[in-house]
């Protein structure tokens, strides 16, 4: 029996396997190796620079490196094109983590420094409309609190006193003519109408008139008072002087409500409001916050400072406010409509395009155009290129480099998303992180073009071999203390497909 199972088995297997075959593949057979069991399959071989060369055998570049093999489960999808697929644990590892794009509205706070100003509808100027001597001061200080209608000051007046006897002379003829012809009397009265008019021009107080005309006793000096209740702001009498017609003698500010002007910067003019109300804080009372209205948007701006005056209005119970103090005023701005929106850090800006992430299911990705509106403090509005319920990335919890941000985050998400759009591959399938350590010496340095040339050994996360490259920079300061033949320890990442750019350098 045992003979028989042998010779069966022999000749079942020539059944299956004529002469000449072979089961393994022929030497120069095209395609990746078929694997042993219980290995990942090869996909294919790609460029160990990240360039767009893909190969179905192993092959070297023309610097001799090895191209890189791609297993199954690290492709990036083909189902659909730009879209990236990465395993379900590298998700993990890296911590990329969702929001949804939702509508929300975008109203934010424009905070901006202001000063305290008195209402320039609540200033009164106190002025003579004759020449004059001041006589008598009543208020005597700047600063004083006046009651409306309180004295301020009396005033001699040569020309007053004149036409104070014109009009007496002319009040007592018309009493005097009224039984005689009607000529004279519409003449005398005429006169009289005209003195009076005179007096009143000059702003003689009603009840000094009335008395003139009652009694015709004439009045040496004439009493100004103040027209509002406030606090004397400027005083220019002093007692015995001589002052012309509209000279100023007093100013009297009510301050019972003042305005802050606000210096709101450019950028945020365009959401300021009249009648949007507003929050001012005074650095004498912390603990208080004085509410106001926007009134009013000035039509210039200051080219010193860049920034637009904004009129706020508030009430000033109890005088706290002074005029020149400083304020913080807090002014609402957006529109509190809800519109589409993402928050900020997920949306990745190249300078010429601006992308969002999108994840299509478990491990799948998608790179989108956008097109953005409004911010806030913390999100983005959203025109084009996004639908409301959409899984948008927005965090990958793991170092990386600086100037590349978000890029190199999404660098490490798998395949190239192509059409242009930068930074959306991982530099190396195996590698777990963008970033990528070296040692090497100092063979170049271009300061103008931001390179320098590192002699370097292996990278071992990239399976380099030891060579001469060129690398770009971060920022300029990485070049300072730089020479040719220096020891070097550095750090870099692949920013763009083909570009590595190193982020710390050392010497050693």
């Amino acid at each position: 029996m045992a003979v028989a199972g042998t010779v069966g088995g022999r000749w079942w297997e020539a059944r299956q396997h004529p002469a000449g075959a072979s089961t393994a593949a022929a030497p120069g057979a095209s395609g990746p190796a078929t694997p042993a069991s219980g290995e990942r399959r090869i996909l294919y071989y790609r460029n160990p620079m990240g360039l767009p060369d893909t190969s179905a055998t192993p092959k070297k570049d023309p610097m001799g490196m090895d191209y890189l093999p791609v297993y199954e489960g690290e492709e990036a999808d083909r189902g659909s094109a730009g879209q990236v697929r990465i395993s379900a644990d590298k998700v993990q590892k890296l911590g990329v983590r969702v929001e949804a794009v939702a509508l929300r509205p975008l109203a934010r706070t424009v905070r901006a420094s202001g000063r305290v100003e008195p209402d320039e509808r609540r200033v009164y100027t106190v002025t003579a409309k004759f020449e004059g001597y001041v006589e008598r001061l009543h208020v005597n200080a700047t600063g004083q609190p006046v009651g409306r209608g309180q004295p301020l000051f009396e005033v001699y007046s040569p020309e007053l006193v004149s036409a104070q006897r014109e009009y007496a002379i002319a009040v007592q003829g018309m009493r005097s003519l009224a039984t005689a012809g009607s000529d004279a009397a519409a003449g005398m009265k005429q006169l009289a109408e005209s003195s009076l008019a005179r007096l009143r021009n000059w702003d003689l107080p009603p009840d000094q008139v009335e008395a003139l005309a009652r009694t015709g006793e004439v009045r040496r000096t004439v009493t100004f008072r103040s027209p509002v209740g406030g606090i004397v702001t400027e005083k220019k009498a002093v007692q015995g002087m001589r002052f012309s017609a509209g000279e100023m003698l007093y100013q009297v500010t009510d301050l019972g409500a003042v305005w802050v002007i606000a210096d709101v910067f450019e950028q945020d003019i365009a959401a300021m409001r009249p009648g949007a109300r507003a929050a001012v804080r005074i650095n004498a009372y912390p603990e208080r916050t004085f509410p106001g209205t926007v009134t009013y948007v000035y039509p210039t701006l200051k080219a010193e400072t860049r920034t637009v005056p904004v009129r706020i209005e508030l009430a000033n119970p109890g005088q706290l406010l002074k005029p020149a103090m400083f304020a913080q005023v807090e002014l609402p701005a957006g529109d509190p409509r809800p519109v589409l929106t993402v928050p900020d850090s997920a949306v990745i800006d190249s300078g010429t395009r601006t992308v969002v992430l999108v994840q299509l299911g478990e491990g799948r990705f998608e790179p989108r155009e956008v097109k953005l509106g409004a911010r806030s403090a913390a999100y983005v509005q959203v025109l084009e290129g996004l639908r409301e319920g959409e899984q948008a990335v927005v965090a990958a919890n793991f170092l990386i480099d600086a100037e590349s941000n978000l890029k190199a985050a999404v660098h490490s998400l798998g395949g190239h998303a192509g059409h242009g759009v930068p930074a959306l591959g991982a530099a190396s399938a195996s590698a777990p992180a963008a970033g990528h350590k070296g040692q090497g010496s100092v063979d170049g340095i271009d300061a103008k073009a931001g390179t320098v040339s590192l002699k370097h050994g292996p990278i071992a996360s990239l399976k380099w071999p030891a060579m001469t490259m060129e690398f770009r920079v971060a920022n300029e300061s990485l070049l300072r203390g730089l020479r040719p033949g220096i020891q070097v320890d550095f750090e870099f990442v692949e920013r763009q497909q083909g570009e590595w750019v190193i982020t710390s350098i050392t010497h050693r």
